[in-house]
């Protein structure tokens, strides 16, 4: 098959049309994860997670409690010390990850499955968010739109001064948006095999701890790590003036310590598809916590994706970013800005030829444009996927949700690229389109089923990984 260098790749054009350009059995691990063994010899269509879902039968009871939620109205002296798990559990109870699957004999604590399709290795904090106006932020001495870390009396001052305010409390973290509705788009209610998705990382065990955790696991999302008992769990204040800019005030915690252990290594040696959070690259001495990871992620037979995060972030730590994106990375998931920064490229080179150098290094890169559209590249070439319409109302986590749809499409075997592209756009479109960074459980029922041809038609072809 002849590919241009000069043009992007024919949207027709799968993954079985390439070989990984850094470990040879790449494409045959992503299927291989749920395809029984012996079927890549053979031209056997897969077998669909959605068989049987047509008809009522194995289409379970989904309920939204946002709308019966009412907003609660929280004023604190002395910050979050003096909050206990209930307190912020009200406060929390607002937030769309409420929007919950009810599923017939689903425990809230299922035993552990034997292998995890995802494990997220990422910072785990609270945020707490609120409408402020600009004459806040100048009494503050906050600049408008940035993100600064501050330390445990800042954050008592910044809650103080939002007294009387109405705020809310949710599990979040880029990595757990993707997370989240990577769980709700493979949840029992579309499928028979639903996906067993998890998350390390670090929280301390006082109650913004636990909420975490709570929170995360009624999205379907397994908080695995052990708390840290003399600590206190990360935080996110985020100031959303009217003009929709968001100013972030981060109180790192035990979020900012992220160590590699004998617990970690186990979760790791039974996951599928191991994913690393770009902001982690921020904390000290993490560099070699990843490494470790992603060691032992492949000496295991996982995939290893990695976030860029932040342009800024990037350019900080870019040795240490390129040591393991070019050692370890199987994935990588990128908006152009960052994809430039990864290439050292200026602002005026196109997000396809970014997209195309990456390709070079990493099997399977994914780069999003905005309202510009998105990338996948694979080795050396690019398919450009046009954006989904919407009527943007957030933009704020739609990088986090594309990502979702791309883990979506290999973890259900789709060798459609185009149509992988297509679907993860659709789920950023559907996340921009609302207020907040999560997908609902709803809507990700609605784009599960109406993308149930791209896993229906995936079947495994002979010269994949050849």
């Amino acid at each position: 098959m002849a590919l241009s260098l000069l043009s992007p790749i024919h949207s027709s054009t799968s993954l079985s049309a390439f070989s990984s350009p850094k470990n040879a059995s790449f494409l045959s691990s992503i299927y291989s994860l749920y395809h029984p063994k012996g079927t890549l010899g053979s031209s056997r269509t897969a077998t669909s997670f959605f068989g049987g879902f047509r008809g009522s039968a194995n289409l379970k009871r989904i309920v939204s409690m946002a709308d019966k939620k009412r907003q609660l109205v929280v004023s604190r002296d002395g910050g979050l010390d003096d909050l206990d798990e209930g307190e912020i559990e009200r406060i929390g109870g607002q937030d769309e990850d409420d929007d919950e699957e009810l599923i017939e004999g689903h425990p809230d604590s299922p035993p552990s499955p034997e292998r995890w399709d995802v494990l997220g290795l990422g910072q785990a904090m609270v945020d707490f968010s609120g409408v402020v106006d600009d004459e806040f932020l100048k009494k503050l001495g906050l600049e408008k739109g940035t993100r600064k870390l501050i330390n445990h009396e800042e954050r008592g001052r910044v809650l103080q001064a939002m007294d009387g305010c109405s705020y809310k409390a949710a599990a979040g973290g880029s990595l757990s948006n993707t997370l989240v509705a990577l769980a709700r788009l493979g949840c029992r209610s579309i499928s028979d095999r639903p996906l067993n998705v998890a998350m390390a990382g670090s929280i301390a065990g006082d109650p913004l701890g636990s909420f975490y955790r709570t929170k995360l696991r009624r999205a379907n999302v397994n908080f695995l790590s052990a708390p840290i008992m003399d600590g206190t769990t990360g935080t996110v204040i985020v100031l959303t003036t009217p003009d929709a800019q968001r100013t972030m005030l981060a109180y790192q915690g035990t979020s900012s310590v992220v160590n590699y252990d004998s617990c970690l290594a186990s979760l790791i040696s039974k996951t599928n598809v191991f994913v690393v959070e770009g902001y982690l690259f921020e904390l000290p001495d993490t560099i070699r916590t990843i490494t470790k990871a992603c060691e032992e992620a492949h000496r295991n037979g996982a995939l290893v994706a990695v976030t860029a995060s932040d342009v800024s972030c990037i350019e900080r730590h870019y040795d240490d970013f390129w040591d393991i994106v070019g050692n370890y990375a199987d994935i990588i998931f990128a908006n152009s800005d960052e994809a430039r920064a990864f290439c050292h490229f200026s602002a005026e080179e196109s997000p396809i030829s970014a997209t195309r150098y990456l390709s070079h290094f990493v099997p399977f890169v994914s780069v999003t444009d905005g309202i510009n559209g998105s990338y996948i590249g694979v080795k050396g070439e690019a398919i450009y996927v046009s954006p989904s319409p919407c009527v943007p109302v957030d933009t704020c986590g739609a990088g986090d949700a594309y990502a979702s749809g791309i883990l979506y499409g290999i973890l259900r075997g789709v060798t459609d690229l185009k149509g992988m592209g297509d679907l993860a756009a659709t789920i950023a479109a559907t996340v921009v389109g609302q207020q907040g960074t999560r997908l609902r459980v709803q809507d990700a029922v609605r784009l599960a089923r109406s993308h149930e041809f791209l896993v229906n038609s995936s079947g495994v072809r002979t010269d994949v990984g050849s």
